[in-house]
């Protein structure tokens, strides 16, 4: 199994840094991803902090 690139207080801050207003292929760009991998994250992660997502993954 391919082991993850970014962790999860950084999928956090890229999400934070989207709902602060950059632009999301801005993002994208800075980062080194894909705007599919953004919306995934959105969709899946949107609204939770980390301690949150850490307790789903469990």
């Amino acid at each position: 199994m391919k082991a993850a690139r970014y962790s999860d207080s950084q999928i956090m801050a890229i999400l934070k840094q989207a709902e602060a207003g950059s632009t999301v292929p801005d993002l994208c760009r800075e980062h080194g991803m894909s705007s599919a991998s953004f919306y995934k994250w959105r969709a899946k992660f949107g609204g939770m902090d980390v301690s949150m997502m850490t307790r789903m993954k469990e």
